[in-house]
């Protein structure tokens, strides 16, 4: 049986590669950490090498794309009439589960504009939840937003350490003792 050849789409396959690569990225990263190799990640999104360096011409970029998708998502629901402190902090605490294996990359690139970015977009996420729930008395006294992103940071660093099988477990035993700190985090 002869081997048929890909053929080259050109840039028109750029959108649908780098989709697959974030995809494949996930799934390399959780299962083989923050050492896999970036060949395992391009052939196991179909694509070729050259391919991913196109996208992402470093591990870093890899990251901000994972927690780039994620933050799209945080963006959504926090902008969801009705969506609470609580929500949004569940939704990033799942999301830092699915991606420990990146949390290292970006804690050591937190110099890197890119992740800077981020880190804004996340913290004004954060910020406007935090203000509503302020004014509805669901945040402790003398709490501010940045003791949440306090919290938060190290709930994920913590899950970026643990084996994926105990992360939901530790997750929710962290905010068991974070959380009473910081208020009730949603409306009454």
């Amino acid at each position: 049986m002869t081997k048929v050849p890909k053929t080259n789409r050109g840039p028109v396959a750029g959108p649908e590669n780098r989709a697959a690569l974030i995809a494949a990225a996930r799934a390399v990263f959780d299962e083989r950490g923050l050492d896999a190799p970036l060949s395992a990640v391009a052939r196991k999104a179909g694509v070729g090498q050259g391919s991913l360096y196109r996208h992402f011409p470093d591990r870093t970029a890899l990251a901000v794309a994972v927690f780039e998708e994620n933050l799209v998502e945080l963006e959504a629901l926090a902008a969801r009439p009705g969506s609470t402190l609580r929500d949004v902090v569940d939704l990033a605490t799942y999301q830092a589960q699915g991606a420990a294996a990146f949390i290292e990359t970006i804690i050591v690139a937190r110099a890197d504009a890119r992740v800077q970015e981020y880190d804004a977009r996340l913290r004004a996420v954060l910020a406007d939840k935090w203000a509503q729930a302020s004014e509805s008395g669901a945040v402790a006294p003398g709490t501010t937003s940045d003791d949440l992103m306090l919290a938060l940071g190290m709930v994920a660093m913590f899950l970026s350490h643990a084996p994926r099988a105990q992360r939901a477990e530790i997750a929710e035993r962290a905010w068991g003792l974070l959380g009473p700190g910081l208020g009730r985090l949603e409306a009454p």
